[in-house]
């Protein structure tokens, strides 16, 4: 099993003190998380993509190229680009130039987000949503994969004559996961194309999650693809490490149970209203290093996964979270990483020559 930190940058204040950092410090903490995750030895950090809500995680590429200016050998994710809302010509040239910075590191999550209130900013409608993410899928692989490129256009792209995006990839197109909270589009999208899926598996029952992995393997097989390649990557609940149960349901739940007491917004509600329902049945890797290896063990027995995502409990102290991490990296992945081995990022890799176009870099 290999390890991703996602930050989607939450921007709200400790709903217990009202303390709320500056946006240019919670900007520095994401930043030295990524630096401190490559230190502890995780494989990936990811940043995500909002565009409403508490959240100041609006422009990913120029945070995830500052952490490839920092990092020197882990990897760089999106989680995810808001494909349906950017030019597939824009997020080409973006994703490719940090994909240089960092000598080959990057892969790309894609989704149509689950900010319902992003469409209109974009002069978008949200009955659009499936339509707009797949032709910006297409176009953006063809960008990718070939030069001087000549595009008919679509109902949500323009046509292009003779375009060659620069900069090129690194060492040919990143892989491009698919992320998918619940629903099948995006399973099914990822799947057409033999591209590996992320599911959310954050807020909802794991056997929400469940169905759509069951999904996206049997498309994948039906598309004609090798089921070996069809990678599946999982996110979590939020993640709080202490000695024992009580300490943490003690310290984080009354952050918790604020946090989703206020939270109303379609596509990030949860069925858990309190951290003793979602430690028990749902998503949060809240408790022992021990209750959070066997929840994830138990979350690989229904899904497979090869890639855990995890994210820290932003809104308590920087330094709280650093621990919090760190406690992660040696007490929780490398017992992860014996029990459940991937061949993802390896030479065994389906991509494999790219990385060892990497590895020899």
């Amino acid at each position: 099993m290999r390890f991703q930190l996602l930050d989607i940058i939450p921007y709200r204040a400790d709903p217990i003190t009202g303390h709320q950092v500056s946006p240019a410090e919670r900007f520095a903490e994401t930043l030295q998380q990524a630096i401190r995750a490559e230190e502890l030895g995780l494989d990936a950090v990811a940043i995500g993509e909002r565009h409403a809500g508490h959240f100041i995680s609006s422009a990913p590429t120029v945070l995830l190229g500052a952490i490839a200016a920092r990092t020197h050998s882990i990897r760089l994710n999106s989680g995810v680009t808001v494909l349906s809302v950017l030019d597939p010509v824009r997020v080409a040239e973006d994703y490719a130039t940090i994909d240089q910075l960092s000598g080959g590191r990057l892969d790309i999550t894609i989704g149509k987000g689950n900010e319902v209130a992003q469409f209109p900013l974009f002069g978008l409608d949200i009955d659009d949503q499936w339509e707009l993410l797949a032709e910006k899928y297409e176009l953006l692989r063809t960008l990718w994969r070939e030069e001087d490129v000549t595009w008919p256009g679509t109902e949500f792209t323009r046509p292009l004559s003779g375009v060659t995006t620069l900069p090129r990839p690194y060492a040919g197109a990143p892989r491009v996961w698919h992320g998918s909270a619940t629903t099948l589009f995006s399973a099914g999208l990822a799947a057409k194309f033999g591209d590996p899926l992320f599911s959310a598996n954050a807020i909802q029952p794991l056997e929400n999650y469940g169905v759509l992995v069951d999904h996206y393997r049997s498309e994948y097989a039906r598309h004609g693809h090798d089921p070996a390649d069809a990678f599946v990557a999982a996110g979590s609940g939020a993640l709080f490490i202490a000695d024992t149960t009580q300490e943490a349901i003690a310290q984080y739940g009354p952050v918790y149970n604020a946090i989703v007491a206020a939270t109303n917004v379609p596509g990030n509600n949860t069925p858990f209203r309190d951290i003793e329902h979602a430690v028990a049945e749902g998503p949060a890797l809240v408790g022992t290093p021990q209750q959070v290896i066997d929840k994830i063990a138990r979350f690989h027995g229904r899904l497979g996964h090869d890639l855990q995502s995890i994210s820290l409990p932003t809104t308590v102290p920087f330094v709280q979270q650093l621990e919090i991490l760190e406690r992660f990296a040696e007490e929780v992945a490398p017992v992860l990483r014996e029990e459940f081995p991937t061949v993802l990022w390896t030479e065994a890799d389906p991509l494999g020559q790219r990385e060892r176009e990497l590895t020899t870099a």
